[in-house]
């Protein structure tokens, strides 16, 4: 495999310019068309088939090698935060309220970089490579519409994406069997009261305190009646009640986010925050609606997925240059669409700056996230070849 890694070396400059250029002018939600221009003009003049959808401004380039085998897909995700940028680098977003702080852009540049490495040894494929370049990864359900749209049909037998953590080891892959990332839906709890004059707050039915012991309780069932196994996170992110002082308000709003790592506890977690809510406000003789908008589902990575990914890093890098991860992560993940309906796995690199001490450094949607590019030729090297072993032997344990 050396000769793949020295190749994707030699695409350093190019993935550099394409992930700066990126940076420089981020996009949000599902549609972002300058980055898709962007991807096609890298790619232009190589043998991909091109297939677009109506929903998005997502992108699927299709490779197909001269037999017909197995299809496997690398995705990449393209959009932006609504954020601002403290970076101070030189090609920082000049947006006052977005900026690609998820590394979303070091993606599409991998991504881009293991196409162009692919398309040079189109003649050793055993078989086609779908490469999606997806928008609206961040809460807008980009993955979902490029599935609902046919983008991705007939289903790849196996689907692969890569995540670059800045405050991760550098140059280090991690991954694992089972809940890599948690779901996440939206938790909306209206409380009604009765408003009144804050003088005489016998004769009103104040939402404000129930609201607050609603809180307080959330946090006592998550430490008391959730397994520690099996665990969750409810984070209240929003409590919004009330115009002046003398006034009790007749609506207290409160609006967070339920994470649980498994799809029977996301159950258990609606069914038993609608009976706690409810039961608070009934008890102070007012009412509450509990609200689940739902997020992203539970991102399950296929134990054959991960020791393919486990033994092409080891091989390509060495054995110091892979982490199997303990625990499941409690963000969430849009690529976990596909992972309902194909088999596969996301991994993580590390670009904490050379020399770095990595935990210090910003995390993820920081406002001073910054990555070291110099990982970016390895991650393109591990797409490429996830899909060459595959390809060539399939799952061969698990």
């Amino acid at each position: 495999m050396s000769d793949l890694l020295e190749a994707a070396v030699a695409l350093s400059g190019d993935l550099t310019t394409l992930r700066r250029a990126i940076h420089a002018e981020p996009e949000i939600g599902l549609h972002n068309p300058l980055t898709a221009a962007k991807i096609r003009d890298a790619l232009a003049g190589l043998p991909p088939e091109w297939r677009s959808g109506p929903s998005t401004t997502g992108l699927v380039a299709h490779l197909r090698g001269p037999q017909n085998g197995r299809t496997v897909l690398l995705r990449g995700d393209t959009d932006a935060l609504p954020m601002p940028e403290d970076t101070g680098l030189a090609f920082a977003s000049p947006s006052p309220n977005t900026m690609h702080a998820c590394g979303h852009d070091s993606h599409v540049a991998m991504l881009v970089g293991a196409a162009k490495l692919l398309c040079a040894r189109r003649e050793q494929l055993a078989g086609s490579v779908m490469f999606m370049f997806q928008p609206g990864e961040e809460g807008h359900h980009g993955a979902r519409f490029m599935l609902e749209d046919g983008l991705l049909d007939p289903l790849p037998d196996a689907a692969f994406a890569l995540h670059l953590t800045p405050n991760g080891r550098r140059g280090v892959f991690a991954g694992r069997p089972g809940p890599l990332l948690a779901s996440s839906d939206r938790l909306s709890i209206p409380v009604h009261g009765r408003g009144g004059h804050a003088s005489m707050p016998h004769d009103a039915l104040d939402p404000m305190p129930i609201a607050c012991e609603v809180v307080l309780a959330i946090q006592s069932r998550v430490t008391r009646a959730v397994p520690i196994f099996d665990p969750a996170i409810v984070a209240i992110g929003e409590l919004v009640a009330g115009t002046t002082d003398n006034v009790i308000p007749a609506q207290a709003l409160m609006v967070g986010t339920v994470r649980p790592p498994s799809p029977e506890r996301r159950s258990a977690m609606q069914a038993g925050l609608t009976r706690l809510v409810t039961g608070i406000a009934a008890a102070h003789g007012a009412s509450a609606d509990v609200r689940f908008e739902p997020g992203f589902p539970v991102a399950l990575c296929d134990a054959r997925a991960v020791a393919l990914g486990r033994s092409v890093t080891q091989d390509l890098f060495g054995a110091d240059r892979w982490e199997d991860l303990a625990h499941p992560i409690m963000g969430a993940e849009d690529f976990a669409y596909v992972l309902e309906k194909v088999p596969g796995a996301m991994f993580f690199l590390g670009a904490a700056a050379e020399g770095s001490d990595w935990r210090q450094c910003c995390g993820l949607h920081s406002n001073r996230m910054t990555l070291d590019e110099a990982v970016m030729p390895a991650g393109a090297a591990l797409h490429a070849a996830i899909a060459e072993r595959f390809l060539s032997a399939g799952f061969t344990n698990g």
